[in-house]
């Protein structure tokens, strides 16, 4: 089964359907925003409430380039897990050789996997000049959701990735995240679970 680098987002050395073609590493792991159709018996998840660290939140950055927008989100998502900012950049970088991140409709989701963490967590930036993160449909990201996961997380993390997708895939939300001016105005629309108390 013949998969484009697309795919590749959704596994980092899980062993699922994992094969080497051509020099590009290809997962048999088919979750993506080309895909239509519903998740989870029809419902459809909105919340990344439990992943989302809110001190890990960049509504507006001025990052230029994939290359200064990994390394500063890697320094933002150190710091609000009191992470080794080089270790975490590094492990960012380590994955973002095997392919792509870019999952199409101007989101990215970068991710690592960090053995100091005890659980998956994520930090969230909206870029104001869009970077090139090489997505299927060729649309350079401005949102952009990083992933930390445990060394042995295995199916958390790939849980993890697949509900921070279904959550960017839909339109209201990416319009609504374009729109948000605040770090209390992402937590809503991402958590609206939680329970945001003013200072």
């Amino acid at each position: 089964m013949a998969l484009s680098r697309f795919t590749a987002l959704w596994a980092y050395q899980s062993g699922i359907g994992a094969s080497l073609r051509e020099g590009t590493v290809e997962y048999e792991y088919p979750i993506c925003f080309a895909r239509r159709g519903s998740f989870m018996n029809g419902q459809v998840t909105t919340s990344l409430g439990d992943l989302l660290l809110p001190n890990a939140i960049v509504p507006r950055a001025r990052w230029k380039g994939r290359k200064q927008v990994l390394a500063e989100m890697s320094a933002v998502m150190a710091r609000a897990l009191n992470l080794n900012a080089r270790e975490v950049h590094e492990a960012v970088l380590e994955r973002e050789r095997l392919g792509s991140t870019g999952v199409g409709e101007g989101v990215a989701i970068p991710h690592a996997r960090i053995e100091a963490l005890s659980r998956p967590a994520g930090g969230f930036a909206h870029l104001s000049e869009p970077a090139d993160f090489e997505a299927i449909d060729e649309r350079p990201a401005d949102l952009v959701f990083m992933l930390l996961a445990p060394t042995d997380a295995g199916a958390d993390h790939l849980r993890a990735l697949a509900r921070a997708a279904r959550v960017f895939r839909q339109e209201r939300i990416r319009a609504a995240l374009r729109q948000a001016q605040t770090e209390e105005a992402v937590l809503a629309i991402l958590s609206p679970d939680r329970t945001i108390h003013a200072a």
